[in-house]
């Protein structure tokens, strides 16, 4: 039996159609990140493009670009591109790996994947406030807040890919909020808010809201009395497989042993341990 999407689609892109531009800071700091990211590479990309459900961010960002919608099949053409940006959107993947993949394939041999995404530290205050919430007054729990991959868990979806290379790394950034009530408001305008296959599908009760904003407030809330908010991004970076790559040595294919190694280095005066700093 097929288990369910972990995303209901129509329900997201009804969420992003209300987004407001000027609420989708995240999507702004990715585009630092890619232009802070892309300068020690020291290479010139020709043909990028860019996977966005906000392409008004990413317009003028690398000329050329093609922007295409995170869609479960990709509008990419294989090998056509020697630079491909997730940007912002695996987290609502129902498929991830899938995504990684079709990326890969759009890639020219040696050419440089990057992507972001919102991170499992992402909104730990609400999720945690709204599930004892939830629990105190109505006894039980619903799923609300989408379920977040850890760095060390995506960083495997990488290799899993076929991508070399791989490195997964996050940043952090954390915003103030009047209230609970502020902070969801900001999470529609960002086009956030729980698109979950299997979310609720009526009203929260009110009472329930009032309680979480009460623990979040008790729980986080600062000494001016507003509530923050914590984002992580993860940044996934793998490179498409080229002969020219560092690879690692085959299991079973050193040449010398390690105690032989460390013994040579001790009859030659070189071994660390033993030398003197005089």
């Amino acid at each position: 039996m097929t288990p369910p999407p972990l995303t209901d689609r129509q329900a997201l892109i009804q969420h992003r159609r209300r987004a407001c531009r000027d609420a989708l800071f995240l999507h702004e700091e990715a585009v630092l990140e890619v232009q802070e990211r892309l300068i020690p590479v020291n290479r010139q990309f020709t043909r990028p493009a860019i996977i966005s459900a906000f392409p008004e961010i990413w317009a003028n960002v690398l000329p050329g670009a093609k922007i295409v919608p995170d869609d479960e099949v990709l509008d990419l053409e294989p090998g056509a591109h020697d630079l491909v940006i997730h940007a912002m959107a695996l987290h609502w993947a129902n498929d991830p790996v899938g995504q990684l993949v079709q990326s890969r394939r759009a890639l020219v041999a040696d050419g440089l994947f990057l992507g972001f995404m919102l991170g499992g530290q992402t909104l730990h205050e609400l999720r945690a406030s709204l599930a004892e919430a939830e629990i105190a007054v109505t006894g039980g729990l619903s799923p609300r807040v989408l379920p977040m991959g850890e760095i060390r868990d995506l960083g495997a979806l990488l290799q899993r890919s076929g991508l070399n290379l791989p490195v997964a790394d996050s940043f952090q950034r954390r915003a103030s909020y009047r209230d609970l009530f502020h902070l969801m408001a900001d999470l529609r305008a960002m086009g956030e808010t729980n698109a979950l296959h299997e979310r609720r599908r009526t009203f929260t009760p009110r009472r329930v809201m009032i309680e979480a904003a009460q623990r979040y407030a008790q729980a986080f809330g600062t000494e001016d009395g507003r509530i923050p908010a914590s984002f992580e991004v993860i940044c996934l970076t793998g490179w498409s497989p080229h002969e020219s790559q560092q690879k690692p040595l085959r299991p079973g294919s050193a040449t010398m042993r390690l105690e032989d190694a460390l013994k040579a280095a001790r009859d030659t005066g070189t071994d660390p341990a033993t030398k003197n700093d005089s």
